[in-house]
């Protein structure tokens, strides 16, 4: 790999089972009939010769249990196997299962839009719709921790850069990867499922409701001009299914890219 094109590594930690009436803002409004639908829990190993980046840590032991998801792998033990050891980490948004594992590297520098650090230390964050996805004490360690904040676009590291396109949270931000296989967009909660991008159907959780359909278009039209070749949703249980299975302890667990 050249020191501007990079691996990604999808890692499957987490699962459960739901149904579309629970993942689909108003449901109802689309005149279908309720069924089951998964929803698997990822996060990203950026990696090239030169550096490592974390992109979101996953959900906590304790966070995990107390929403009642089911663990495939401990991140901590899904890091170790990969590797990892002191990485820049993007948040790409502060919910529970984005944030969970921060203080496995309390070392490594942070990098998250500022309008997610205002929102979440703001009058609003302690309202019930909203505060239900966080846990206390991650928003607490997240706050005590040195970050390097943005606003609208930052270029991480040559071939990287985060893009804060909000929606799901003020300060969601998806990012982009350049790869031997083509630009990368990790599109984290900006996508739950790839049908969200292609139905028009927005994720129950939302902040901002026309920013989450604008979302929608900037990739829509990231992905048609070329800008971006291979899309990675957040939370799609056809995610692996669509890039190359990796061998080794995390068989069945993760996929690369690139």
């Amino acid at each position: 790999m050249s020191p501007a094109e990079y691996q990604v590594t999808i890692v499957k930690y987490g699962t459960r089972e739901t149904v579309r009436s629970d993942v689909y803002l108003n449901y109802h409004l689309y005149d279908e009939p309720d069924g089951p639908i998964g929803m698997d829990y990822f996060f990203w190993v950026v990696r090239n010769t030169d550096r490592t980046i974390v992109v979101d840590t996953g959900f906590s032991a304790a966070g995990g249990a107390r929403r009642k998801r089911t663990t495939l792998i401990e991140p901590a033990a899904a890091f170790e196997a990969l590797g990892v050891r002191h990485p820049t980490i993007v948040v790409t948004h502060a919910h529970y299962d984005h944030i969970g594992n921060l203080d496995l590297f309390p070392d490594s520098p942070l990098v998250i839009a500022n309008a997610e650090v205002d929102f979440w230390t703001g009058p609003f964050a302690n309202r019930v719709l909203l505060h239900h996805s966080v846990e206390d004490d991650e928003i607490n360690h997240l706050r005590q921790r040195p970050l390097r904040t943005f606003d609208g676009e930052l270029d991480l590291a040559p071939g990287v850069r985060v893009i804060q396109v909000g929606g799901h949270t003020p300060g969601q931000s998806v990012v982009l990867v350049d790869t031997a296989a083509g630009p990368v967009l990790l599109a984290s909660d900006a996508v739950h499922y790839y049908e969200e991008l292609e139905r028009n159907m927005p994720f129950t959780q939302v902040s901002g409701l026309v920013d989450m359909y604008a979302a929608f278009e900037r990739i829509r039209a990231m992905l048609a001009t070329g800008e971006a070749r291979h899309l990675v949703a957040g939370h799609d249980p056809d995610t692996l299914a669509r890039f190359t299975p990796v061998t080794g302890p995390l068989a069945g667990l993760a996929a690369t890219i690139g």
